[in-house]
């Protein structure tokens, strides 16, 4: 008996891999995704390495690369290219870390402000207006 993941519809392959339909058409027109051929007058069908394809995408996706990234990374899969995989990895790192320096600082500047606010008193301005008036 054929293994039900290696006969999919587009639905079955969207669903096994938890996108939707659309989500696959669109990483076919990104090349992330091969469409498969349409035998006459049948379906295109789709299997289990389909699947682990766009898990894998997915999971690249939720790290932050972006599919540009994702379809460089694809070509390096059989394992022999770990080092610019690690190069390609080093680089989204840096812009992770850069971001959350980023944020660190917009939360200290929030913080302060907000306790600016919280301790204004009087007619006088809001400290929170003000401040993004002039300076942020």
């Amino acid at each position: 008996m054929e293994n039900i993941l290696e006969n999919l519809t587009i639905g079955g392959f969207a669903k096994a891999a938890g996108v939707n339909v659309e989500t696959i058409r669109f990483y076919q027109r990104k090349g992330l995704l091969l469409e498969p051929d349409r035998p006459y007058g049948s379906i295109r069908r789709y299997g289990q390495t389909d699947v682990a394809r766009v898990k894998f995408v997915k999971s690249a996706q939720r790290l932050g690369f972006s599919l540009d990234e994702i379809a460089e990374l694809l070509t390096l899969e059989d394992g022999t290219h770990c080092s610019e995989a690690a190069e390609l990895a080093a680089l989204r790192l840096a812009d992770v870390r850069a971001r959350l320096a980023d944020l660190m600082r917009m939360e200290a500047a929030l913080s302060k402000l907000v306790r600016e606010c919280g301790a204004h008193r009087g007619d006088v301005s809001c400290p929170l207006i003000a401040a993004l008036r002039c300076c942020y």
